[in-house]
This record gives C-alpha cells, sequence and structure tokens, in this order.
C-alpha cells in the first residue's frame, strides 16, 4: 500500500481548487466523514433508492450506509468481496477474491458464484466490475496476493475480462496492461475506461456492440484504485484523494482526502449528487454540483 501512495503523490502535484471556485463541486461544500472505525474500505456502489454498499474488505464483510443515514451489515461474510456493481435487477455483483470468484449476491443476499475460473484456470483476484448498460460487464483481474489465500502463484497474466449477457461466455479482452485495476463506463455504453494502477496511466476503449473493444487511447497519465462517472461525463480517479478529468483527460479538480488511501468513489443518496469515498478505514461524503449516472 505504502508504494502505491507513493506513485501517486508523484503524480498529484496541482493545488486543491476550493468548493466555491469549483464547477463540479457544490458551492459551500465541505468533505464529510461519515463513519469510521473499519479496517479497509473499499468497492462502493449505489443501489436504484441511492443506498450505497461499500466492503469492509479485512472483516470480510460489505456495509450498506442508508439513504437516512443509517449504517448496518448487509452480509458477513461475503467472499472477501471487494469492488461491487448494481445491476437492473437489482443484484449486487461482487468481486469476490478470497477464492478469485465473481459472484452475483441477489436482494436477500442469495450468492450465486458466476466466473471461478478462465479455461480451467485460477484468475488472480477479481478487483473491480462495471456493468454496460443492456447486458455484459467487464472486471478487471490483477494481482494482489492475499494472506488468506490457499493456492500456488499466479496462473495467468494481469487482464481485463468481458462477461457477455448470458454470463456463461468470458472472455479475455485486454492483456497488454501492467495492473488493471479501477474500471467505469460512460452511461451511453460506449466507452469503456480502464485505470493501469502499475503503469500510472488510464485508457480509453471504444466499446463495439459485441462487447469487443478497439481504440485504445491514452486518458491520462495517472492510474486509480477506483473509479467513477458523473452526468458531464468527467472521470473520478483515486489514490491519494480523489482526482477529476474532464472527457479530454484535463484534469479539473482534485478532492483532498485526510486519509492515506483514497480506495474507491461512487455517487449515492437520493437525488445522486452526493459523491461517497471509501478512504482507508473510513467513509466519506462530498455535495456536488453535479450528479451520478444510472447506467442501467
Amino acid at each position: 500500500m505504502k508504494y502505491f501512495i507513493q506513485l501517486f503523490l508523484s503524480s498529484l502535484c496541482a493545488a486543491p481548487l476550493l468548493a466555491a471556485e469549483s464547477k463540479i463541486i457544490a458551492p459551500g461544500a465541505t468533505l464529510q466523514k461519515l463513519a469510521g472505525d473499519f479496517l479497509f474500505t473499499e468497492g462502493p456502489a449505489s443501489d436504484r433508492e441511492g443506498n450505497v454498499f461499500f466492503t469492509d474488505q479485512p472483516n470480510d464483510r460489505i456495509v450498506k450506509w442508508s439513504i437516512d443515514g443509517k449504517l448496518s451489515t448487509f452480509m458477513q461474510p461475503c467472499g472477501r468481496a471487494n469492488g461491487l456493481s448494481f445491476d437492473p435487477q437489482g443484484n449486487l455483483w461482487a468481486c469476490a477474491d478470497e477464492k478469485n470468484e465473481l459472484w452475483r449476491i441477489d436482494p436477500t443476499g442469495k450468492t450465486t458464484v458466476v466466473v471461478k475460473d478462465y479455461q480451467g484456470k485460477l484468475l488472480n483476484g477479481p478487483n473491480d466490475v462495471w456493468i454496460r448498460p443492456g447486458g455484459g460487464l467487464y472486471f478487471t483481474d490483477p494481482h494482489y496476493k492475499r494472506p488468506y489465500w490457499k493456492r500456488g502463484p499466479k496462473e495467468m497474466e494481469e487482464c481485463v475480462y468481458y462477461l457477455a449477457p448470458d454470463h456463461k461466455t468470458l472472455t479475455r479482452i485486454i492483456d497488454d496492461l501492467k495492473q488493471p485495476n479501477g474500471i467505469i463506463g460512460t452511461p451511453d455504453g460506449m466507452l469503456l475506461y480502464v485505470a493501469d494502477i502499475g503503469a500510472s496511466k488510464t485508457y480509453r476503449y471504444r466499446i463495439l456492440a459485441d462487447g469487443s473493444l478497439k481504440e485504445k487511447k491514452l486518458f491520462c497519465e495517472m492510474g486509480s484504485d477506483g473509479m467513477t462517472i458523473d452526468s458531464e461525463n468527467n472521470i473520478y480517479l483515486t489514490g491519494k484523494g480523489v482526482s477529476v478529468f474532464d472527457p479530454e483527460g484535463k484534469r479539473i479538480e482534485h478532492i483532498d482526502v485526510p486519509e492515506p488511501w483514497a480506495a474507491n468513489v461512487c455517487f449515492g443518496g437520493k437525488d445522486r449528487q452526493t459523491l461517497f469515498i471509501t478512504a482507508s478505514k473510513c467513509l466519506y461524503s462530498l455535495r456536488m454540483a453535479v450528479h451520478g449516472v444510472d447506467s442501467q
């Protein structure tokens, strides 16, 4: 983790903007600490109502922050879930890296293991997932060796996978990145952004009708742990705070977070106009002038 912090410090040299000067932060808004005393927070995702679910990964649980400001445990244990994403049916998809799997969790908490390997080989450890409008999803599979694993060395290169709408056909879609991590797509399902945290770069791809990708383009010289997108198609990258880039790849904002590491980010709340940040042992929020998008 210290390596990642040092990596991002070198790329975050511009002074942060004040909310009064910002085009995306609500006037007068300040960062709010909502909850703490976790071991390490990750993977926030908002359901249809605006409730935010996130993981306390070392404690093997998924936590819910409700729209009325109440904290509760949704699931424990949860397969050491990391990144999360909701589908149109209200199922919560989880990158469950305890056994290197991708799970689907229905609203009652019933779990289905959808992906457990690729062509008979163990995945490295699914990390982050984005569900494409109309079906199909993309997830990153970097290798972060976990102390709880009971397995041998990694069996495949670190890459990005596409799971077709039938939830049976799995394709290795990107295999030329050093360490893919954060991932997000546009609400029209036309563009995919993937952060190569190991190379400190984020790339943009055009998505074809069959889910395949073309036109790989460098988006910015910064990697990211987690990612989200707003109503203006700005892209939010995390690490030492949250950095926001416009659709052309120009950084327009930096949100300081008083924690060693901001792991992930999403929009939530009744109007999806609150930014939620999972950072080290805490959960933070910030009221925004823009809002999140519903790609489902």
